[in-house]
């Protein structure tokens, strides 16, 4: 039975020019509908996805982004529009707080795709990232079909570009002590600003303002929305050639600045994306190695530490043999400390190292963690679900998506407390608020004169803070996501996946599918958790109670009746709620990648 679209509803549309739009507007049109939220590390992959897309299939394809907010902060309206301008989203964008599409489309994950062909019928859906291969080709089948029988209407979208206001800075992410003054990752202006003392006054600009990957001098390079930065001890400067190190986030490289020219080198990265089945420890070539929205940069342990965002791990680089390697996280997005090389990590977004520890902002997790001879602790945070605005005791006090921290002489460290809009202080098992009121701070500075600097990014400016104590309670909060209702006893987990068009299980380098499971808390998954190859289903076993199911899967594919076939690896972590109960149901399906009727896990409502 072919599946009717569901409505569109929700709070408000963005760049639509205030056009409220519905599923008639869009009749004629190849639509994805991309369920993401602002935070999702995953979701930003998507959007970088799907841009050749747009553009490729400009006058036949409609990409409707659903705004679904994890976090309370990004169900605020004016910091989702915000979040559109900073990451450059050019198509319409629903913003549905209630997640009422979530539930309607069926949605698990952040990112969740669905297709609506021209007829407004739902021809398929899938979830994660690295779909943009299969989509186009999805995308050219459906102009056949539809141009033949005479349903597909060529022309413009309803997209409608908002104007940008004109400011020196604009969503600046990173930002470091340079020089007697500031040098700071102008973000959304994809370059560097070298910054006076007063943080205000413009020194010099590197990159030429245009989103790209260009070496060259400071008007020649490009970047694309870069963010920490880190200056190497001089020594090492010296033997590398060059004496700062960029985190070139959606580029997925690292990126050489040497000081004095301003001249840029690429020093690290492919500018593919990480979709490897494994990763090790083992030194690889920094050129040849594929990394993943490296966010934020650290000296320690004689080496660049990077943190690794968009595979929730911590990597090493090093400039004088240009190589890199994991140092610490096994990809499995989730909150476990332990020995460095099996911990879980949430999107690690700030680092900073002092006196033998290195401190990490967890985003995901709103988790405070360091790591010290090979160890990773937490010092705050409860998990992925789990968080406020609270003081207090440190395994009672929350933050709420931190992006930056920074750790000083006496032992304190500064978090800056992204979406609580707050510079948190850690000290001696205590947690304090000691400035509010800030616009989405994204990192600290603290200057050689002790001076404390706050990027608030939403404000596009660095602000100086004068710190004081003022304790907080904003209440506990957690996501709500609709709650699965499971039996108690046997329950068939069933991950569907469907190769893209044009592709097939790939097998040359052992099982092509990987499923892993685990419960938080454990003792509610009694039996089927663990890794197992060759399926993507399994019957788990569930006491009573309720938590979160924690489910990996990938699929390994590659291009079928080509000459030089290219490999595909198809990967999703998913966080199910779920709530065992006598009427629950006795099978949980999850969608990798489906195609036609088997597309949704469940048929959606029809309004």
């Amino acid at each position: 039975m072919r599946v009717r679209a569901p409505e569109l509803r929700g709070r408000a549309w963005l760049n639509t020019g205030d056009r409220q739009l519905t599923l008639k507007d869009l009749r004629g049109k190849i639509v994805v509908l991309d369920f993401w939220t602002f935070c999702c590390i995953n979701c930003l992959h998507v959007l970088d996805e799907l841009r050749p897309l747009e553009e490729k299939y400009a006058d036949v394809l409609v990409i409707v982004g659903v705004h679904s907010p994890k976090f309370e902060h990004e169900k605020d309206p004016a910091a989702l529009r915000a979040a559109v301008e900073r990451y450059g989203v050019h198509h319409p964008v629903l913003d549905d707080p209630a997640m009422e599409m979530w539930q309607q489309y069926a949605a698990r994950a952040w990112p969740t795709l669905n297709v609506v062909d021209p007829e407004g019928y739902v021809v398929a859906s899938m979830a994660g990232e690295g779909h943009a291969e299969g989509l186009d080709r999805l995308i050219a089948e459906l102009i056949a079909t539809h141009e033949a029988k005479g349903t597909l209407h060529r022309g413009d979208g309803p997209y409608q570009p908002p104007k940008e206001p004109e400011t020196t800075l604009r969503f600046p992410g990173k930002a470091i002590a340079y020089r007697d003054g500031f040098l700071v990752a102008d973000s959304a202006h994809h370059s560097l600003v070298e910054l006076e003392s007063d943080g205000e006054t413009p020194r010099r600009r590197i990159g030429s303002g245009t989103r790209g990957r260009n070496d060259g001098k400071p008007g020649e390079a490009q970047f694309s929305e870069p963010g920490g930065l880190c200056v190497l001890p001089p020594k090492v400067a010296q033997q590398a050639g060059y004496e700062l190190v960029v985190a070139d986030t959606v580029n997925h490289l690292l990126r050489g600045v040497r000081a004095e020219t301003g001249e840029v080198v690429t020093v690290a990265g492919t500018g593919r994306p990480w979709r490897s089945q494994h990763a090790d420890t083992h030194p690889h070539d920094a050129l040849n190695a594929d990394l993943s929205s490296p966010w934020d940069l650290a000296w320690y342990d004689d080496r660049v530490i990077i943190a690794m965002a968009g595979i929730h791990q911590l990597w090493w680089f090093d400039p004088v043999r240009s190589t890199v390697g994991v140092y610490a996280g096994t990809t499995v997005e989730a909150l476990r400390d332990g020995p460095k090389e099996e911990a879980w990590f949430a999107q690690p977004s700030g680092l900073s190292a002092r006196d033998g520890r290195l401190w990490i902002a967890d985003s995901e997790s709103s988790a405070l963690r360091w790591i010290e001879d090979g160890q990773v602790h937490t010092a705050v945070g409860q998990g992925l679900f789990d968080f406020g605005l609270v003081d207090g005791p440190a395994d009672q006090a929350l933050f709420q998506h931190p992006l930056g921290v920074a750790a000083l002489a006496d032992g304190s460290v500064l978090v800056a407390d992204t979406y609580n809009g707050a510079l948190r202080s850690f000290h001696r098992g205590l947690v304090t608020t000691v400035a509010t009121d800030l616009a989405e701070p994204s990192d600290v500075v603290v200057t050689d004169d002790g001076a404390v600097v706050v990027v608030e990014s939403a404000a596009h400016r660095l602000t100086r803070i004068a710190l004081s104590s003022t304790s907080r309670d904003g209440g506990r909060m957690r996501t709500e996501r609709p709650v699965t209702d499971l039996q108690q006893g046997s329950v068939i987990l069933d991950v569907i996946f469907e190769p893209a068009p044009g592709q097939k299980l790939d097998d040359q380098f052992g099982s092509p599918l990987r499923l892993e499971v685990s419960a938080s808390p454990p003792e509610l998954l009694v039996d089927g958790g663990g890794v197992t190859n060759g399926a993507l289903r399994r019957v788990l076993r569930l006491a009573s109670g309720s938590g979160v199911l924690q489910v990996t899967a990938q699929a390994a594919t590659c291009d079928i009746d080509a000459e030089y076939p290219a490999c595909h690896l198809t990967r999703q972590d998913w966080g199910v709620p779920v709530r065992v109960s006598e009427s629950g149901a006795g099978r949980l399906p999850l969608v990798l990648r489906g195609a036609g009727n088997g597309s949704l896990p469940t048929e959606p409502t029809v309004p």
